[in-house]
């Protein structure tokens, strides 16, 4: 992976996953039989140099796990993390300050250690553009701004010109989603705002996607929460999504591509496919276990 980064002009790709610790990712990415000292973030980052954390939108870490985490990443020279805002922020708009330090914090452990590559702010649906949103968006940028912040948006009515130069005039980066089509979601059409691109795959799932929604706020199990992230891009859309996040060469300095179809593991077998097409379709060292359990990536493998 690192060669690859070398390998481009000045064009920088972090791509890995959204989260790194799954059981259902065992034995297609993490083998079944783990001996003494495994570990799955470090096997991890042998293979991928980037990784959204989700566990910080639903708990505030303690920072001896932040801690953890850059020991166990500490031969990956290039490894960085993104760290997802707590819901508090987001969804609920519930804070304190006690919270924003908390945060703060742990952003400053993984900056100390060159490990951070930003703060992933991520929205619901339902939080469309107005003056309201725009300035909540902007009052969570002032309390992260030491790092780089990616805000994710999910309604189309943020496709405006004044909502794109709030971005640009907070140097925010605008993050493309690419997720079903339904109702007013945004499209998956990178919209650059500074230097930066963040890129995240929710799946093309249609019908979980919709099913979700009366699911909102019951409770559910593991496998029903994710059953919308449920997808497997086929090589002809891996082959569509190369070719637009090419076009951002010439204008981003660096782009974070990040998998959340998560379930099985089809998000590693993709990332290691889109790293395979954005490097010029060169060979990827990938692990067996994800080609037995998924046989086309036999072709890509070195």
């Amino acid at each position: 992976m690192t060669e690859f980064l070398n390998k481009m002009s000045s064009l920088k790709y972090n791509i890995g996953t959204a989260g790194w610790s799954y059981k259902d990712w065992v034995p297609s990415f993490y083998p079944k039989t783990q001996t003494g000292g495994f570990d799955w973030l470090q096997f991890y980052a042998h293979y991928f140099n980037c990784v959204e954390v989700n566990a910080t939108y639903y708990a505030y870490l303690s920072p001896r796990i932040v801690e953890g985490w850059i020991k166990k990443t500490a031969d990956a020279d290039d490894f960085l993390f993104t760290v997802k805002l707590h819901q508090d922020f987001t969804h609920k708009k519930v804070f304190d300050e006690q919270k924003v330090k908390a945060v703060n914090y742990n952003l400053q452990i993984l900056s100390q250690a060159e490990r951070i590559g930003g703060v992933l702010i991520q929205f619901p649906y339902s939080f469309s553009f107005d003056n309201e949103s725009a300035n909540y968006v902007r009052k969570l940028s002032d309390l992260f701004q030491n790092y780089n912040r990616f805000v994710e948006v999910r309604h189309k009515s943020w496709l405006n010109e004044k909502a794109l130069q709030m971005f640009r005039q907070n140097n925010l980066t605008y993050c493309t989603i690419d997720q079903p089509q339904i109702g007013q979601s945004l499209p998956f059409e990178p919209i650059i705002t500074n230097s930066k691109a963040y890129i995240r795959f929710h799946g093309r799932n249609v019908e979980a996607w919709k099913k979700s929604f009366g699911n909102f706020g019951k409770e559910q199990t593991y496998t029903e929460q994710s059953e919308r992230y449920k997808y497997l891009y086929s090589p002809g859309e891996l082959l569509d999504i190369e070719q637009k996040i090419k076009t951002l060469q010439e204008k981003v300095k660096e782009v974070f591509v990040i998998m959340n179809n998560h379930p099985q593991g089809d998000a590693v077998a993709n990332a290691f496919e889109l790293i395979h097409l954005l490097e010029e379709k060169t060979k990827v060292h990938v692990p067996e276990t994800i080609v037995k359990a998924y046989p086309r990536l036999a072709g890509i493998n070195m």
